[in-house]
């Protein structure tokens, strides 16, 4: 496959940071600067789009690039002819969020974070499942020969029903597995660039199967079980002490850190101090959702609100500015994977690539249904995306992952059948559940609470 035009869609190109990022992704493409590029932002929303254009027009003038831009709130309008079709979406993102973290923990649930796992990812996931699959049919129906690179969270659970429910050749791509790169390089006190490290698993609970020295080809393994031992217990404890703990138990570095990974480890919260911080308001003081002024989120211990200034003057929200992540001064790609990918399938660039999301339809991940959507490193060029078989993790490493694809299965089908038993039985699952009737409680809430959002699900 090489293109001499090529035509990418930004859908969620509205966004703050998903928009200028990857407008500059693509402008900074010196291979997709050879082709004759149309590039539109789409939105639901016309905030944001007018003033991105102009940013992406104001690149391509510093760049030099020969581009036509474009923006629309038309879905079928920006899909026709499309090539490539790049999705981030989200609505009303920290509110939900910050009640898919609450509701559960009211009945008991020790989930950590929310997001992507336990019972909040479950609702993130269906709130999600409509607007992707609406995304989806219309791929197939206007473009069919288009590719989904999708970055829509919670990943898996989005790219696993896309696979069932349409015959869109999608990719879901998540910067994770690059993040325990890092952690590994500051542990091994080494240049992210001198590892060679091969990953694999679920997006977002990956293990590395091996970490060599680029340069010599030296198994740094035992290197790190030497340095992890030595290391300071408290040392970006709310990063890496559950990384470390899994390591010493199961045998690999798992990523891309406990927020993520904890989402999914029964025990996990043993090893989050920042849990409680997460989300906090005072529920004397009122409703945050009934205000409509949802809790300030907090990643970790070290994010901002935990060391900002204590001034009347200077609100928590004002750490947070709402304002688009332009880079004018200093023009530089984000490290996200679809342009690589574009440049491979579109252009013949070669590239390896730490981490995509596919069908396991090719025994990637051995061990785990053919049907799931996993996570392994792949390279691409002309002749299409080549995703590496792994080794098979070991037992314990696997029977982790297991259990999330079978939740996932049974998501997919409570959306498909409508069906809230399905989920309930998908609840029942998760590791941080305890209680039969606060699942049913659980349920019963969400579905209420968010329901002007989530879909339809009946009880059989």
């Amino acid at each position: 496959m090489s293109l001499t035009n090529v035509k990418i869609v930004l859908i969620g190109a509205g966004s703050e940071e998903f928009g200028p990022a990857s407008i500059r992704d693509v402008l900074l493409s010196d291979a997709l600067a050879e082709c004759n590029l149309h590039l539109v932002l789409m939105d639901v929303s016309e905030s944001g789009l007018k003033r991105h254009q102009e940013y992406a027009e104001e690149v391509a003038g510093r760049l030099s690039r020969k581009v036509q831009i474009s923006h629309t709130t038309g879905l079928e309008t920006a899909l026709n002819e499309a090539d490539f079709v790049i999705t981030s979406i989200e609505l009303r993102r920290y509110f939900y969020w910050s009640q898919d973290f609450h509701i559960p923990r009211k009945y008991g649930f020790r989930q950590i974070y929310g997001e992507n796992g336990g019972p909040g990812g479950l609702f993130h996931a269906l709130r999600n499942y409509a607007p992707m699959l609406e995304i989806a049919q219309a791929v197939v129906r206007i473009c069919p020969g288009a590719w989904i690179l999708n970055y829509t969270n919670p990943l898996t659970k989005i790219c696993e029903m896309l696979s069932k429910c349409t015959g869109a050749r999608i990719i879901g791509l998540c910067h994770g597995v690059m993040q325990g790169k890092r952690q590994l390089a500051r542990l091994l006190d080494m240049e992210v660039g001198d590892l060679q490290a091969y990953a694999s698993g679920l997006n977002h609970f990956t293990w590395f199967h091996s970490i060599h020295d680029r340069k010599s080809g030296k198994d740094l393994y035992p290197r790190l079980q030497q340095i992890e031992s030595k290391a300071h217990w408290l040392a970006e404890w709310d990063e890496i002490a559950l990384s470390r703990m899994l390591f010493r138990v199961f045998g690999l570095y798992p990523s891309p850190g406990a927020n993520h990974i904890g989402e999914y480890v029964r025990w996990a919260s043993e090893f989050l101090a920042s849990s409680k911080l997460q989300y906090f308001y005072d529920p004397k003081a009122g409703d945050p959702w009934q205000e409509n002024t949802p809790p300030t989120f907090v990643y970790n211990l070290d994010s901002k609100p935990t060391s900002g200034p204590l001034n009347p003057a200077e609100p928590i929200a004002a750490m947070y500015p709402k304002k688009p992540k332009y880079d004018r001064d200093n023009l530089q790609p984000s490290g996200e994977l679809a342009i690589p990918i574009i440049e491979g399938l579109a252009c013949g660039k070669e590239h390896e690539l730490a981490a995509v999301n596919i069908s396991n339809k090719g025994g990637y991940v051995p061990g785990l249904p053919e049907e799931a959507v996993v996570e392994v490193p792949a390279t691409v060029d002309a002749t299409g995306l080549h995703p590496m078989k792994m080794p098979a993790l070991p037992e314990g490493a696997l029977a982790l992952l297991r259990t999330q694809a079978s939740i996932h299965k049974l998501l997919v089908e409570a959306f498909q059948e409508r069906s809230r038993n399905k989920l309930l039985q998908a609840l029942l699952l998760d590791p941080t559940t305890k209680s039969y009737h606060n699942s049913v409680h659980l349920l019963n809430e969400m579905f209420a609470l968010q329901k002007e959002v989530l879909p339809e699900l009946t009880w059989d």
